[in-house]
């Protein structure tokens, strides 16, 4: 579970998107030298010292009215209402112009911890530009240029000073939590009434009904559940009510908080492209999945309906094979208790721990098998293997040169893995180092 939100805040081309990348270790933002070119909210997950966050980059606010500020603007603020912490980013270069205090009087309302940050101070002759900025009443300013590294480590700590403190567990939580996600209207709700067996929650045919996540627990079979209702995602460039921005960022949050994702699909829609697009949000957190065809009761059944169906969500899922498939009537009550049977499943499956000496067996008989082939001027050669975490299972492969791997060679690897040990329902990690 991660310990906070910290939103990413600022005028335009001030170099947001630069910190963000470089806070999550990915170029998962566009960045681009010109104004405006982040619109929407994007959420990416930060590690630093133990701690996990998530971040969210935001467009750029300005007094001037452009094609979208409206949207922008509003996003901005659902961030700053939804994060821990808040950081602003100047441009030292430019120093402090009419957006940046209009910014800043915005965060005066605010009461969270605020970090000023002035960017692009990648040369010693400007940084006496920061001071400047203590004009905008925010306290001091910390100077950092992500693109040399310089002042990362120090933001990344103040960060960590003003997460909420990390509550201490009392006694160990065996309860599988599982959230319930998918496009807008696709019976999620009703799911939910038909798993707990009572009108716990709304449920109606208007899209969006649901707009916050609500946590139910529940004991099935003497095991103990805890189910966490969410509101319809939808794809990004759609999501521009405010009200639709809160509910993606409490999936998000829903999703962190569960062990195990159902993804729900309307059997009497079919498969759209908006249901890659929700799933995809559980994959990024690496959670396990089963995908959950509600309305089968609607759909025209022979005997080779379900076979043709499952071949479908595969070809469309190809990223998903190892998620399970099952087929129920949220509306009838039918066949919930094959949710049940691939939600335990995943959860088994995501908490397994395989013994170093077997892994290491199954990956050098698999280099035996079929050996690595050249690329990025070299030859992969694994040494070792061990597993260091679940949820998902995670392997660290130690190696002579991480580059050295080839995208099929990692899935091919993945596949003898879960040929050995099954892993049905979750995802699993290789994590490559160099053996010193």
């Amino acid at each position: 579970m991660l310990d906070g939100v910290v939103a990413i805040i600022g005028r335009p081309n001030v170099g947001k998107s630069t910190i963000f990348n470089r806070m999550i270790g990915e170029r998962k933002s566009i960045v681009e030298d010109y104004p405006g070119v982040t619109r929407d909210r994007i959420y990416g997950t930060c590690e630093w010292l133990t701690r996990q966050f998530r971040v969210i980059d935001t467009g750029g606010i300005e007094l001037e009215e452009r094609p979208f500020q409206e949207q922008i603007r509003m996003q901005a603020d659902i961030a700053i209402n939804e994060a821990d912490v808040i950081v602003l980013v100047c441009d030292g270069r430019t120093g402090v112009t009419n957006d940046d205090q209009f910014i800043a009087s915005m965060l005066y309302k605010i009461d969270k911890p605020i970090i000023l940050v002035v960017n692009k101070i990648d040369d010693g002759h400007l940084l006496p530009n920061i001071y400047d900025f203590y004009a905008l009443g925010l306290g001091d300013p910390l100077a950092v240029s992500p693109l040399h590294g310089i002042g990362m480590g120090d933001l990344l700590d103040k960060i960590i000073e003003y997460l909420p403190k990390q509550e201490e567990s009392i006694g160990e939580d065996t309860r599988i939590k599982f959230s319930v996600i998918g496009r807008p209207n696709v019976g999620k709700s009703s799911l939910v009434n038909a798993i707990l067996n009572q009108e716990r929650v709304i449920v109606s045919d208007i899209e969006g009904t649901t707009r916050d996540a609500i946590d139910t627990d529940f004991i099935r079979d003497d095991k103990e559940y805890t189910v966490i209702d969410t509101a319809g995602l939808k794809r990004r460039g759609q999501i521009y009510e405010a009200i639709d921005k809160y509910s993606a960022l409490r999936a998000l949050s829903a999703i962190d908080r569960s062990d195990v994702v159902l993804l729900v699909i309307d059997a009497s829609t079919g498969i759209r492209i908006q249901d890659k697009n929700v799933v995809s949000y559980a994959l990024e957190a690496g959670k396990a999945v089963t995908i959950v065809v509600n309305k089968w009761d609607t759909v025209i059944k022979d005997t080779n309906t379900m076979s043709e169906y499952t071949k479908k969500i595969r070809e469309e899922f190809q990223f998903l094979t190892y998620a399970p498939v099952v087929y129920v009537s949220a509306l009838k009550k039918q066949r919930i208790n094959t949710i049940f049977e691939a939600i335990d499943i995943c959860y088994e499956n995501a908490t397994k721990r395989v013994q170093t000496s077997v892994i290491n067996d199954v990956i050098m008989d698999a280099q035996l098998r079929n050996p690595a082939f050249e690329f990025n001027g070299g030859v992969l050669k694994i040494y070792y293997v061990s597993q260091v975490s679940i949820k998902p299972p995670t392997f660290v492969l130690f190696v002579n040169n991480p580059e050295f791997i080839h995208f099929s060679y990692r899935r091919y690897l993945e596949n003898r893995v879960r040929q050995a040990f099954g892993f049905e329902g979750t995802p699993i990690h290789f994590i490559l180092r160099v053996k010193q």
